[in-house]
């Protein structure tokens, strides 16, 4: 894999990388805003993004199960580091440790798009803020998501808290900020 920055453990199916980064705009309405965000995310992300639709009608919001509600994309490789980097220096490379989870995946959101390096504002789309949601993976993960012979994988393979959290200091230079334990 070129260009992905990969975390040595020693034997080489221990290696840690980034599976894929996914991006999503949730604007809990359908019409122009909706449309805007999928431009705004065409743009930043340079992918076509997927519509997203309600799960439920919430009346109090006025949102109908079935109603497209949100933007997504998912991007890999090449594309997934640089704009993660681009992320990243927006919420000044700092991720609390809440935002990840046990299983080697983090998450954390970027207040208004305007904050990435490089973006300027445009009084026709607005502003909109951001999810960015990061897997992390070891070699051989495609065995939980081929078609053929389909299979887990084992619990000592997978990449763990402690792991993440090493990754993000070590490869990406992010800050994780601990939470305080106690009252």
């Amino acid at each position: 894999m070129k260009g992905v920055p990969v975390m040595e453990a020693g034997h080489l199916m221990r290696r840690i990388f980034i599976g894929k980064v996914v991006v999503n705009i949730g604007v809990g309405e359908s019409g122009e805003r909706l449309a805007k965000a999928a431009k705004l995310l065409e743009e930043l992300t340079g992918q076509k993004p997927s519509l997203r639709r309600a799960r439920r009608s919430i009346k109090e919001f006025g949102v109908k199960k079935g109603e497209n509600i949100a933007v997504m994309v998912t991007l890999r490789g090449e594309k997934a580091i640089n704009f993660l980097k681009r992320a990243l220096a927006a919420v000044d490379y700092k991720i609390n440790e809440r935002s990840i989870d046990k299983h080697g995946n983090f998450a954390f959101g970027v207040k208004e798009h305007i904050l990435l390096p490089g973006v300027k504002y445009d009084p026709e789309v607005g502003i909109f803020g951001f999810d960015v949601i990061v897997a992390l993976e070891r070699p051989g993960y495609r065995i939980a998501r081929r078609r053929r012979k389909r299979s887990k994988i084992g619990y000592r393979h997978r990449v763990t808290r402690e792991e993440t959290i090493a990754y993000l200091e070590k490869v990406l230079g992010v800050q994780v900020i601990r939470a305080k334990r106690g009252g």
